[in-house]
């Protein structure tokens, strides 16, 4: 089988290449990346030379490059992860988010539909169903709440994907996850940029009064779904794909400085960012029932991997750190009082 990955350079695509490539060894799989800040090709040195890979560097929202790409490639599958997909980017610049995740997501199915791929996985997120009371837990058919111009591009994106399926029969499946971690993650995001930090000795940025509550899926658990549904999934559906770990935030740093030997002294409380929601949770019980998955690393386990990654790869930091991430850094924590 071939597969198009979409995105396959950055944190969860490139962790599920390096799956696909070593599950399956009559899988091929080609790898679209436009290479922005996030897609790094370092994150696939392991299997670049390899002759069932292929690289081709394109935009998703560059129509006739993704016909062409399909015309040529013939794919037997696209897992669709390609996505702007950091909040506080979305909220100082909203435009990446909707070309990228709407107007992107719409050339892969055009071009799917025109060439009547057997299968579109896209991949979205457990922020389309915005902030839950709790006890509240989201199945597949809660309703879509979301609040930044990121979740609502990501939820836009999927009933548009879905909507492929419905009118034009594509065998589309979405998949919304909730937040991964894992090596490889560039440190904008909430584990990685507090173990650099923690790392550096520099203060740790905390939103608000930090008790906004996340589920934690460590990315092999991830990537393990998505091979799953592949499998075993069923066209037209929706499957939420959880770690059913769920930790306020600023329990997560507290465990952080505590497997990186740093003090608490470095957590830093900053003004929370706009419309911050404040406790994701979802239902897997659906993609367990269908397909067998089930999360299987403890969080403070990949916890510990995690920091060991980050401690044993400074040179991958350093690099991907430089330039452009230092300007996003200084415009978005700066100037953020408590």
């Amino acid at each position: 089988m071939k597969i198009l990955v979409t995105g396959g350079a950055g944190f969860i695509g490139s962790a599920f290449v390096r799956m696909a490539l070593d599950e399956d060894t009559a899988w091929r799989v080609v790898n679209l990346d436009k290479l922005t800040y996030a897609g790094n090709l370092e994150n696939l040195a392991g299997v670049s030379e390899s002759p069932r890979y292929r690289f081709v560097r394109g935009d998703i929202a560059d129509g006739g490059a993704v016909m062409r790409l399909f015309a040529g490639e013939k794919p037997d599958a696209v897992v669709h992860f390609a996505a702007e997909s950091h909040v506080d980017r979305s909220i100082l610049s909203p435009e990446p988010a909707v070309r990228t995740n709407l107007y992107g997501t719409f050339c892969l199915l055009e071009a799917a539909r025109v060439h009547q791929t057997p299968l579109f996985l896209h991949v979205s997120t457990d922020e389309v169903y915005g902030s839950l009371e709790e006890p509240l837990e989201a199945d597949e058919n809660f309703p879509l709440q979301p609040s930044s111009p990121y979740s609502a591009s990501k939820a836009g994106s999927d009933l548009l994907a879905l909507s492929y399926g419905k009118t034009f029969k594509l065998p589309v499946i979405v998949t919304r996850a909730s937040n991964n971690y894992g090596p490889y993650q560039f440190p904008e995001k909430l584990i990685p940029l507090m173990i650099s930090n923690a790392m550096e000795d520099k203060p740790l940025p905390i939103y608000g009064d930090g008790m906004q509550v996340r589920d934690w899926l460590f990315v092999d658990d991830h990537c393990r779904a998505l091979l799953a549904v592949l499998d075993k999934g069923r066209a037209g559906e929706i499957y939420n794909v959880g770690g059913s770990l769920a930790l306020p935030n600023k329990e997560v740093v507290r465990r952080i400085l505590a497997a990186t030997g740093k003090s608490e002294s470095l957590m830093r409380y900053v003004a929370d960012r706009p419309a911050h929601d404040r406790r994701y949770a979802l239902s897997s019980e659906k993609v367990m029932r269908e397909t067998g998955w089930a999360p299987r690393m403890p969080f403070d386990e990949g916890l510990a991997l995690t920091v060991r990654w980050y401690r044993e790869n400074i040179d991958w930091v350093r690099h991907v750190k430089s330039g452009e991430y230092m300007q996003y850094y200084e415009r978005n924590y700066a100037h953020r009082e408590p």
